[in-house]
């Protein structure tokens, strides 16, 4: 049965609650990177030289900008979401987009402040400082603005609920990961564990803890290197039987049809309420037409759309499709969760 972590009696906040000290500064101090936030990013479209920042040249009525995409595996993350670059470019005159990936979220923040980049597409950058972005919507896959959180491990295992990851290794993706390490450090801690200074480290912790990124903490669980790990459903997906699946994934995961394709088999001890995709969004400071134009054309795209940019060498599910309307009170089980774990995500300087 699936677990419905929402607390609906609890009033909603609408910005991060920084008034405590946290254990976890160490997220805080990444905004010490500045203006160098994004020389650890992998960087390039594969279609020409980068920039940093827009440049818009009045010869040509070109505009160039840069997008910073979500910490994965830099390769096939640019691959994912290389038709809505496409389709962006083709339907827009004059627009270059750079996409970049940033070597972790902490990162991302840092970079748009710096003006190094002009759109991002994350929840925690945007919990963290709403006042300084601009929303253009939730990112829409396979008809649905939702995901899950997956709490996995290896058949026969001894683990069958949270409270069982005492004592054992558990692989999370990147710290401030929602669905890789926020939402897991949550039902641990809920479960009675001590979380310690997770996620900055497993230091106190009832648990061995590891931070990477989605394919490398499935990675770890799969090649026996952790006992658990935790990921996304588009990650995690493919290695569970569709029989597994309980009913409300199946109506809300934009990835049932991958189900089952991918071995070893894998089972789930723990499933996420839905979760709101990916915003997409905007820096504040980016004052140019062209900004209304993006979002614009990002709202107007369409399934079929995105699917003849796919190109014959693309597989997988496209990561995005259109943009629903959406709002800071879409997130608040996200920021409670940031809340309840103590985590800073001011950066301040």
């Amino acid at each position: 049965m699936l677990k419905n972590t929402v607390d609906t009696k609890e009033a909603k906040r609408s910005t991060v609650d920084t008034s405590r000290s946290s254990r976890r500064g160490f997220i805080a101090g990444a905004g010490a990177a500045g203006i160098a936030a994004l020389a650890g990013c992998t960087g390039g479209s594969g279609s020409g030289s980068e920039t940093q920042g827009a440049v818009t040249s009045s010869a040509s009525q070109s505009t160039e900008i840069t997008i910073l995409l979500t910490p994965e595996n830099p390769t096939e993350v640019k691959k994912d979401y290389m038709p809505m670059k496409k389709y962006l470019e083709d339907q827009i005159s004059g627009l270059k987009i750079n996409y970049r990936v940033p070597l972790d979220y902490s990162a991302i923040l840092p970079a748009l402040k710096s003006e190094q980049a002009e759109m991002g597409m994350d929840d925690i950058t945007l919990i963290a400082a709403s006042d300084k972005m601009d929303v253009m919507g939730t990112a829409v896959t396979g008809g649905t603005a939702f995901y899950y959180s997956m709490m996995m491990t290896k058949p026969g295992s001894s683990i069958s609920k949270p409270s069982d990851v005492e004592g054992k290794t558990m692989a999370f993706a990147d710290s401030l990961s929602t669905s890789g390490s926020i939402y897991a450090l949550y039902e641990l801690k809920n479960a009675g564990l001590d979380i310690g200074e997770a996620p900055g480290s497993d230091k106190g912790a009832a648990f061995q803890g590891s931070w990477s990124n989605h394919k490398a903490a499935l990675e770890q669980l799969t090649n026996d290197k952790a006992d658990a790990c935790s990921t996304w459903g588009g990650n995690g997906v493919p290695y569970v039987p569709k029989s597994d699946l309980p009913s409300e994934v199946k109506e809300k995961s934009a990835y049932v049809d991958e189900a089952g394709s991918k071995s070893p088999e894998l089972d789930v001890f723990l499933w996420s309420e839905p979760i709101p995709k990916q915003p997409i969004y905007s820096r504040s400071t980016w004052d140019d037409p062209i900004k209304d134009t993006i979002e614009k054309t990002l709202h107007e795209a369409t399934e079929s759309q995105m699917k003849q940019y796919k190109g014959d060498d693309y597989d997988g599910a496209l990561p995005f499709t259109t943009l629903n309307d959406t709002s800071m009170d879409d997130y608040q089980p996200i920021i409670k969760r940031v809340n309840e774990l103590g985590i800073d995500l001011t950066q301040d300087e």
